[in-house]
């Protein structure tokens, strides 16, 4: 276990503690709390794969896991923001449908022997969606302010990109399939 692994790990067991905080009313200012909480989680995201690639600690275990972890903290958020009538369930099913269909693709793409890497449309698209659950979370705090307006152009956002992301990864992987298949092809000529 590296610094980046227990990075990974930590934003996996904050995914709880988000939830608890958002959908309880343990405290009159949970919004507030939970904005710390998701900031704290989304840090570790950057800081992982920062500590990762600076001191050459790239291991199986983080690759595996990061993108779980990743997975789990915008879900858990995004639902939970639909359970606070926040964000509209289309919006989060079209967010989180993507997530599974890209995750789905990369499981099916290395099996056939390749890997599809996080493209910057996708790096974008993660990018976003930590801006738009940060202003959504707080805006609800303030509503009197434009917080919750600008999460809500940020939520659209996340929603196309998530839709022009998963193109992009579908088209690499067709790409790949073909490639793969002549590569075949010619072999069998041989």
């Amino acid at each position: 276990m590296n610094l980046p692994n227990v990075l990974t790990v930590s934003r996996i067991f904050l995914v709880p503690l988000l939830v608890v905080v958002l959908l309880t009313k343990l405290s009159s200012e949970r919004e507030l709390w939970g904005f710390v909480v998701f900031s704290i989680a989304a840090l570790t995201d950057y800081f992982d794969g920062y500590f990762a690639r600076k001191r050459q600690q790239v291991t199986t275990l983080g690759k595996l896991l990061d993108p779980i972890a990743d997975k789990l903290l915008i879900s858990a958020a995004f639902i939970s923001l639909v359970e606070l009538d926040i964000a509209p369930a289309w919006m989060v099913v079209t967010i989180i449908g993507r997530e599974f269909a890209v995750t789905g693709l990369r499981s099916i793409a290395s099996s056939q022997g390749f890997t599809i890497d996080a493209s910057k449309l996708g790096k974008s698209k993660m990018a976003s969606q930590v801006f738009c659950i940060g202003f959504l979370i707080v805006g609800t705090r303030f509503p009197e302010t434009p917080l919750c307006q600008v999460g809500v152009i940020l939520l659209w956002v996340v929603v196309v990109l998530a839709i022009l992301s998963m193109i992009q990864y579908f088209r690499r992987f067709w790409g790949q399939i073909d490639e793969s298949f002549k590569s075949r092809e010619r072999e069998a000529l041989r």
